[in-house]
């Protein structure tokens, strides 16, 4: 068991990030509680509890910034929670350093999609110009299976999928991520714990820094530079996949 004052200082730091990018911080918070002494399986489904809670207080600060397309969060959201679900209770049967190693390499190719430079000038705009709908339900079926199996919201693999396959610019990537999380963590949440690997007492002790956190860094997404967010996020992806190696 972590102690208060620790599960608070994980849940300001990865709530901060987790606002600032959109990405619901499970790709943090798993390998801080593994870290912690927690089992994986036990990481992984506290992590979408903390999630589901902590992401609604960056979708608000989002949605008020404008920087939602409720098309594309609605769309993502009907591919991704039966996915989480099935992504849920395949966990359960895979074995824990197969889960570790596809995590691993998720985080480093994710890294590599945003740190490469990118050749479409739109697509590190302020605005919206067309949207590839077409990609949307593999985005969303993608996200939800890993959120379920790996215990990461889904919101790691929407953002840099949102920019490079759908066309959407960094900031809307973000904001929109942010909302459509919401509903895949939620669904894969209540299936881990109905297998009992959520640890309650944890989760009820990061949550409140994970609020307040991602409240914060959603605020500064429109004062940061689409290109510095992108560097930033790729190093951000890389530095936890070497350290779940360790």
């Amino acid at each position: 068991m972590i102690s208060s004052a620790v599960a608070l200082l994980i849940g300001v730091a990865i709530g901060f990030i987790a606002g600032l990018f959109g990405v619901g911080g499970g790709f943090l918070i798993v390998p801080a509680l593994t870290f912690a002494g927690l089992p994986l399986s036990i990481a992984i489904g506290t992590s979408l509890a903390c999630i589901t809670v902590g992401s609604m207080s960056s979708a608000a600060m989002h949605v008020r910034g404008g920087r939602v397309l409720y098309r594309v969060a609605l769309m993502t959201a009907a591919f991704s929670i039966p996915m989480a679900i099935a992504g849920s209770y395949l966990s359960t049967v895979i074995d824990e350093g197969v889960i570790r190693v596809l995590f691993v390499f998720l985080l480093l190719y994710l890294a590599y999609t945003f740190a490469r430079p990118n050749n479409e000038g739109s697509g590190d705009g302020d605005g919206v110009s067309e949207v590839k709908y077409r990609h949307v339900p593999f985005i969303g079926a993608f996200s939800g299976l890993a959120s379920g199996l790996l215990g990461v919201s889904g919101g790691i693999i929407n953002v840099p999928l949102f920019h490079e396959l759908a066309g959407i610019p960094v900031k809307y990537a973000v904001g929109t991520s942010s909302l459509a999380l919401f509903f895949t963590s939620l669904t894969a949440a209540y299936a881990h714990y109905t297998l009992g690997q959520v640890d309650i007492t944890t989760a009820a002790m990061i949550v409140p820094g994970l609020m307040a956190g991602s409240f914060v860094g959603a605020h500064l997404v429109s004062r940061i530079p689409a290109g510095g967010l992108k560097r930033a996020f790729a190093g951000l992806l890389v530095l936890t996949a070497v350290k779940m190696l360790v």
